[in-house]
């Protein structure tokens, strides 16, 4: 057995390889979300701006910060029912998915249907299916949802965002596609797929929405935002 841990930047990255059914290999990666995919802490209270000794205007980067963190609120509350499951944390977006019968939400009244805390299995069902939407919008992408307005926004403060940090969000997120072929050759000839997991401190929603907006969700999916646990053990 391998136990692979999560490690703070990509070349460091632990690497974990298992097989499915099939025989064909899978290689895992593991990504540390906060401060290493994306900025926002260190952005919020100073510290990335203070370790350049002045070179950097720290009341900007604060600002910059700010505005991430009202944005992601924002998605949230508005389009992911975080005011309403905010206090119903769950390990992954597929935990509750067992209590969720497939019923037709078209008509669905969220706004009415008066869930409370999931300890029975009618108020698991309900969050199941606000998952089951999450999920659905996760996959379809913020600009199918966002109007142009907010779209722009968005658009503006990543790119301000990317050179206050000297290109951080871009870079990162083109290491992480370097290591997410869908397929590559092994030496012996046989081909793996590549499978990225997130680790973060963060609950499940915000950190849905976080890959959203930094522009991670085409490379990581909803169902590995955040991993059940922060270690993964899989057959040699």
């Amino acid at each position: 057995m391998t136990d692979c841990r999560e490690n703070k930047f990509a070349p460091e990255n632990e690497k974990c390889v298992n097989k499915d059914s099939s025989g064909k290999k899978k290689i895992v990666y593991i990504w540390d979300m906060d401060e290493t995919l994306i900025l926002l802490k260190s952005l919020l209270d100073g510290t990335y701006a203070v370790g350049f000794s002045g070179v950097k205007d720290v009341q900007r980067g604060i600002d910059i910060g700010k505005m991430w963190e009202k944005l992601i609120l924002d998605v949230c509350d508005d389009y992911f029912f975080y005011k309403q499951i905010e206090s119903y944390n769950e390990p992954s977006i597929n935990a509750l998915s067992p209590f969720d019968d497939g019923a037709d939400l078209s008509c669905y009244d969220f706004s009415q249907d008066s869930m409370g805390t999931p300890k029975d299995d009618l108020n698991k069902r309900k969050l199941a299916y606000r998952h089951r939407i999450i999920s659905q919008k996760y996959k379809q992408g913020l600009h199918s949802i966002l109007d142009r307005k907010k779209i722009e926004f968005w658009n503006d403060l990543y790119k301000m965002t990317d050179s206050y940090t000297d290109k951080w969000l871009s870079s990162a997120r083109t290491l992480l596609q370097h290591c997410s072929g869908v397929k590559e050759l092994t030496t012996n000839g046989s081909d793996f797929q590549c499978i990225n997991v997130l680790v973060t401190a963060g609950s499940l929603i915000p950190s849905l929405v976080k890959c959203l907006l930094f522009r991670l969700d085409n490379l990581i999916t909803c169902e590995n935002v955040p991993p059940i646990v922060l270690h993964i053990i899989v057959d040699k």
